[in-house]
């Protein structure tokens, strides 16, 4: 009789997992398995980056930008998750990228959006798997708390700017064609609670 509850446990598990993720391809909502909280997140980051081509000719340092909604029972929260990496290869590229990470802000049309900090794993935003799919292995993960206003302020931009850093600060602008990106924030926008 034992083997079976363990059987139906999986299969009820297997159920609400399969409940929340959306059949959209611009947003996906997963259950995290180990705290339990519901993860909505675009499925298309937007991309920025920042030339370097005084060390190559194609030497770009990338972010990847998306918006994430954590559910803890009805309390929601929101962050923006930067994939950061770069076509420059170096022996401690993770920790080189990370520099000047703690301080960003964003330029949306222009104005300028300070954001939060809150860490470099997925502990910051109270989750146990990854929210994004990183664009390559060694890209470095950065979360940040942002408010729902502030993720439409970024759907709604025409133009979005990215300083890293205040010693030295980066500056890196919008890639080119960001459709896919931008339709997803929105459906995110759609899905999300406020």
């Amino acid at each position: 009789m034992r083997g079976w509850s363990h059987i139906i446990g999986a299969l009820a598990l297997a159920a609400q997992v399969s409940a929340c993720t959306s059949p959209s391809s611009l947003v996906q909502e997963t259950l995290d398995p180990v705290t339990g909280v519901t993860v909505l997140r675009a499925t298309a980051p937007v991309v920025l980056y920042h030339d370097n081509s005084g060390y190559a000719a194609h030497a770009r340092d990338y972010v990847y930008l998306g918006p994430v909604e954590v559910n803890r029972m009805g309390t929601y929260s929101y962050y923006l998750w930067l994939g950061i990496w770069s076509t420059i290869r170096s022996e401690d590229r993770q920790s080189s990228q990370r520099d000047g990470f703690e301080s960003v802000i964003l330029f949306v049309d222009g104005e300028p959006l300070p954001l939060e900090f809150a860490g470099w794993t997925l502990d910051a935003v109270g989750v146990t798997e990854p929210l994004y799919v990183k664009p390559v292995a060694s890209a470095a993960d950065a979360y940040y708390r942002v408010t729902i206003d502030q993720i439409r302020l970024i759907a709604e931009a025409d133009d979005i700017q990215l300083r890293a850093g205040t010693a030295k600060p980066r500056s890196y602008s919008l890639w080119e064609n960001q459709g896919a990106a931008y339709a997803s924030i929105r459906a995110f926008l759609d899905r999300g609670y406020d």
